[in-house]
């Protein structure tokens, strides 16, 4: 067997083991295997990649490969060592703005690498170079679109830039403008390459990467996270094409194909029209933030919320991204703990877009322990709210704010979101009476049966926690 044909055979291999991850991605029981399934995956593919390098390159060239990749996995596990999962958003987007350069790259090293070739000494000739300069031309505008919208996506989700839609005069005239102008280019260049038309679309590829996700307000941020993941599976496809590497096409589409249907159920999650957040926010009216309060709220204690706890029957807890900023998710499964053990009926409610990630809240239950079937999606649980005797909502705003239903002129109107207020008491953890990431107030902290419980959430948690015990 030559070391081609095995490089092969462990490309298929791998795609096999990345299509098992993603199995075991979609349920929290098999999530961890899924993970090991991936990773073991990738290790397949890098080492039949190194092997088949190995043949066509010199020395110099095999200790260039060798020390990039060691600098790569130095960076890697050091990131991945200090990073808090509040940052894993910006963390991811910064990750994916990473493939669409390289695939920028690559791209135009496949227009390099054939325009230095003639037909006399092996280089592309009639069909076949047409379909080259079109997966050139395809995959760097695909990978420019992926960086700029990854880096911006990541400016906002760290709070480099304000996380409000970038409206500029004619938008979405300026967006389909870009399309048209890339078809075209793409048609002019096939017919007749030159650099000069590689340099235009690159530079219209960032551009348009840039105002896409720019004019995306930061309500929709969980929508693009998983768009741009989707963009970077087309990038990394692009560049299989023009690499010839099997796996990497394999690999692309899957990554492209999962990102594209996780974005399409977040934005059925956020009441979004797919087609309009991918393209920009088209249609959708960029949100007015507003800190006016609707009424007078009404506050209470950590001795007290105890007590309530105390005497009820049933508990739902709806955690958001301030738990996460909190680093309370431990503090938030040794409350659950103590007072299942008191018999209380303890579940989780957890919306699809809560924290700024798909999937944010779920991480952080299962870092903390907290038992899986307790752990509920929101159209598992959202029927039980009227029937429960408390709701806490930890660091959570946007998803459980009954504008959403009630009030046909909100930003978010018709968002599903978890009917809190149904409950009999709900208590709201939060720092201030701020607006949430969407910027539109919340009437919640104004109903009769709400209480504010300001502070970090960490510290009000385990303040009850304490409370709880000292009562046993």
């Amino acid at each position: 067997m030559t070391v081609t044909t095995a490089a092969q055979a462990a490309y298929i291999i791998s795609a096999v083991l990345f299509i098992l991850s993603l199995a075991g991605l979609s349920k929290h029981e098999t999530a961890r295997s899924g993970v090991v399934l991936g990773i073991s995956g990738m290790a397949v593919a890098l080492a039949a990649t190194i092997a088949l390098a190995s043949q066509s390159i010199s020395g110099t060239g095999a200790a260039l490969l060798a020390a990039a990749m060691v600098i790569g996995a130095l960076i890697g596990l050091w990131r991945a060592r200090i990073v808090e999962m509040t940052a894993m958003p910006e963390l991811i987007a910064i990750l994916h703005s990473f493939v669409g350069l390289a695939a920028v790259l690559v791209g135009w090293n496949g227009y390099l690498e054939v325009a230095g070739h003639s037909a006399e000494d092996g280089g592309l000739t009639g069909s076949l170079l047409g379909v080259h300069h079109a997966e050139v031309f395809i995959g760097v505008f695909i990978g420019g679109v992926t960086f700029t919208g990854s880096v911006v996506a990541f400016l906002k989700l760290s709070a480099r830039i304000k996380s409000s839609p970038l409206m500029l005069p004619g938008r979405n005239a300026l967006n389909l403008g870009a399309l048209v102008a890339f078809a075209v280019l793409t048609v002019v260049f096939v017919v007749g390459p030159n650099i000069g038309l590689l340099i235009a679309v690159t530079a219209l590829a960032l551009a348009l990467g840039w105002h896409l996700v720019a004019s995306i307000g930061g309500g929709d941020m969980p929508v693009v996270v998983s768009m741009l993941n989707s963009y970077s599976g087309w990038a990394a496809a692009a560049s299989g094409f023009l690499l010839n590497n099997d796996l990497l096409i394999v690999t692309g589409a899957l990554v492209g194909s999962s990102g594209a249907y996780l974005s399409y159920i977040m934005c059925q999650a956020m009441n979004r029209s797919f087609l309009s957040v991918i393209a920009g926010g088209f249609g959708i009216e960029a949100p007015v933030a507003s800190d006016a309060e609707q009424g007078e709220h009404r506050e209470i204690g950590a001795e007290e919320t105890a007590e309530l706890l105390r005497e009820a029957s049933s508990v739902i807890i709806t955690p958001g991204y301030g738990m996460a900023v909190a680093q309370a998710q431990q503090r938030v499964a040794d409350l659950t703990r103590s007072l299942r053990d008191q018999g209380v009926d303890v579940r989780f409610g957890i919306h699809p877009v809560a924290g700024r990630l798909p999937g944010h809240m779920n991480v952080l239950l299962a870092e903390a322990n907290v038992p899986y079937d307790i752990v509920l999606e929101m159209d598992e649980i959202n029927d039980d709210f009227a029937a429960t005797s408390v709701v806490l909502v930890i660091g959570a705003n946007d998803t459980v704010n009954p504008a959403a239903l009630e009030d046909a002129n909100s930003p978010i109107a018709g968002m599903p979101v978890l009917r809190v207020w149904e409950a009999e008491n709900v208590i709201v953890f939060k720092r201030s009476m701020a607006t949430g990431y969407a910027g539109v107030q919340n009437p919640l902290f104004f109903r009769e049966n709400s209480r504010m419980l300001f502070g970090d959430a960490r510290t009000r948690v385990d303040e009850i926690v304490n409370a709880l015990g000292a009562r046993v």
